[in-house]
């Protein structure tokens, strides 16, 4: 109990004060426990963060099916979108903004192992059934380019500030998406 508790603290105090602003008194405070409570469990504010971050993840479900790779990616991409904006993506785009690079590797697994792999397989399997339906181009499948639309997305939302509106995110898809894998015979 007074684990998740520290957990949650450092999730609310990242997407609120951002990284530069985390102690671990004010996760103490926000937990309502001393610091000596954390630091018995995790030696840096890295160890901590990392596992509030790996336990908060959003869950992005399953692949979306309408029928088409169009309203399937766009059904996507605002469910990617909605877990950016949630607590602890907004606490892992802190992390992502203001870590120096010694930093930001600690995070690299939690990184690709939580956000980036779970997106990439969803796109891929978007795009396979599209390839199924004859809307896709089979040569589609591959590993780049499933790394298009989490990259459009991290890009826009960290050097632009973008929250991604859904008129964002159909541009995207039609602008973008859409072009790239669209079936010559469409």
């Amino acid at each position: 109990m007074l684990e998740r508790a520290i957990l949650e603290a450092a999730l609310e105090r990242l997407s609120t004060v951002g990284w530069n602003g985390l102690t671990m008194e004010g996760v103490a405070a926000g937990a309502r426990t001393g610091k000596a409570a954390i630091y018995r469990r995790w030696p840096s504010k890295e160890d901590l963060v990392a596992d509030a971050l790996r336990s908060a993840l959003p869950e992005i479900g399953d692949a979306p099916d309408f029928g088409n790779i169009r309203d399937d990616l766009y059904q996507l991409c605002r469910t990617l979108r909605d877990g950016m904006l949630s607590k602890s993506g907004s606490a892992l785009r802190s992390v992502l903004h203001e870590c120096d690079a010694s930093a930001a590797e600690r995070f690299q697994s939690v990184i690709l192992n939580g956000v980036i792999g779970p997106s990439t397989d969803l796109i891929r399997e978007v795009v396979r059934r599209g390839v199924d339906r004859g809307e896709v181009r089979p040569d589609a499948l591959r590993g780049l380019a499933f790394d298009v639309i989490p990259a459009m997305m991290m890009y826009r939302s960290k050097v632009c500030g973008s929250e991604w509106s859904d008129g964002d995110i159909a541009e995207l898809i039609d602008q973008v998406a859409m072009p790239f894998f669209r079936s010559d015979s469409r």
